[in-house]
């Protein structure tokens, strides 16, 4: 257990600095007002997900040190978008289509009432 928390805190560790670098790159090359350095990082995040789980469930390697360590860790520091969307696709191709779009709905709807309602507690 112990060895499987070093390695998702340690790919997420080096997550974490690649969303903070991605930010930065596409804040000084690309100066705007859209958060276009969260959306990239969630979308690349989502991507590189997509790649990893596809290449750990053909390979077999399901329960790796690999799979904490880039798809737990990294992924999850870089963006927990990924994880959502990892999760969305595997609810719809298991035929759990109402599930995906009431986890979405509700993920949104939530997420964003809990921010608010922090931002309202700080007032």
């Amino acid at each position: 257990m112990i060895k499987s928390l070093l390695i998702v805190g340690l790919g997420g560790a080096l997550g974490s600095i690649f969303r903070y670098l991605t930010s930065l790159a596409i804040g000084k090359h690309m100066p705007t007002k859209f958060p276009l350095g969260t959306f990239t990082a969630n979308i690349l995040g989502c991507f590189i997900i997509g790649l990893l789980f596809g290449y750990f469930e053909k390979n077999n390697l399901v329960n790796s040190d690999m799979k904490l360590f880039f798809a737990t860790g990294f992924c999850g520091g870089y963006t927990t978008f990924s994880t959502f969307g990892y999760e969305n696709i595997s609810l719809f191709q298991s035929n759990n289509s109402l599930l995906a779009f009431a986890y979405i709905g509700a993920s949104l709807f939530f997420g964003l009432l809990a921010v608010w309602f922090g931002l309202f507690l700080t007032k």
